[in-house]
């Protein structure tokens, strides 16, 4: 049903006229003059139809109408300020609700989010991993990590993190028989090939780098494909073949020596990672506290050192 009530400014100009038993008072409260709190009050009055207040010398006094309306007006009053207050709280503080793609979540952020909960213990993260584009508004999401160009209308893009592909593999296939000497050698080895939908056809896959490496005799449809990408990092680590890894989001694996880089050669993406939000999200606290890690752990990334190939000798 529909509310018929009274002016809002009406309403507030009584209600603290009523606390203050003061015109002089309400107005300052409200930060508006004596003679607007005066005209609100008189046409509330003219709309109800009742007078709400004995206008005496120096002061005011509540007429009984006036006594009969004040405690719902300041119990409504209250009511919505503590709904306010709850949602300024939300937007605070609680939960970031971030959206990334799988791989970014799994081989980049969750390593390095110890980082951001301990700086900020009041802040749950909270990680939806999926490659679909997100509504911001109605899939109540504070901001994403996104792989592509940065071209994102109407939002914040922050830059991140370049990319770049190379093969890698475990260490156990730079020993043997058939060791990783050269690009050559992959004829004796499985390719693991990535079968998440490329966002682009200029995206490096093995035909691509083999052609770049100059390498004959290499099948390029050979081997395995996987999906999601976290699945080919898992099956090279596993020993399973040789993938096309990605340099920012592998460098842990690198640095650990779960994965190495048997050649020199690696081949731009033309994308990148990006943080993107809605323009006016980083006036929360929570949105810019994480902004500001999530930037500071990108570039602590990136001034790292490459990784190198590694020789099998």
């Amino acid at each position: 049903m529909a509310r018929r009530l009274p002016p809002l400014n009406g309403l507030r100009a009584f209600e603290a006229a009523a606390r203050h038993l003061s015109i002089s008072r309400a107005a300052a409260e409200l930060n508006v003059t004596p003679a607007a709190i005066s005209q609100q009050i008189k046409g509330l009055e003219g709309q109800l139809g009742l007078m709400l207040f004995r206008r005496l010398n120096r002061a005011l006094a509540l007429t009984e109408h006036g006594r009969l309306l004040l405690p719902g007006v300041s119990e409504g009053f209250d009511s919505l300020d503590r709904a306010v207050a709850r949602l300024r709280q939300a937007q605070e503080g609680g939960a970031l609700n971030l959206s990334t793609s799988p791989s970014f979540a799994s081989k980049w952020l969750i390593p390095r989010l110890d980082g951001f909960h301990k700086a900020h213990p009041d802040i749950e993260v909270r990680i939806t991993a999926g490659m679909d584009l997100v509504d911001f508004d109605a899939d109540e999401v504070d901001c994403a990590v996104r792989f592509g160009r940065g071209d994102y209308p109407g939002l914040e893009a922050i830059w991140l993190l370049g990319e770049e592909v190379f093969p890698v593999c475990s260490p156990a296939l730079l020993q043997g028989e058939h060791a990783l000497t050269s690009a050559a050698c992959l004829k004796h080895h499985r390719l693991i090939h990535d079968g998440t939908p490329l966002l682009d056809d200029v995206t490096p896959d093995w035909r691509m780098w083999l052609q770049a490496a100059g390498v004959d005799g290499v099948d390029p449809e050979q081997g395995m494909t996987l999906s999601p990408w976290t699945m080919v990092v898992e099956a090279a680590i596993g020993g399973q073949g040789v993938a096309l890894g990605r340099r920012a989001l592998l460098a842990d694996d690198l640095a650990a020596g779960r994965l190495v880089r048997p050649f020199d050669l690696g081949l731009p993406i033309p994308f990148s990672h990006w943080l993107v939000y809605p323009p006016a999200a980083d006036r929360r606290r929570k949105v810019a506290a994480f902004r500001d890690w999530l930037v500071a752990e990108a570039e602590a990334a990136r001034d790292d050192d490459p990784p190198a190939a590694v020789s099998a000798n």
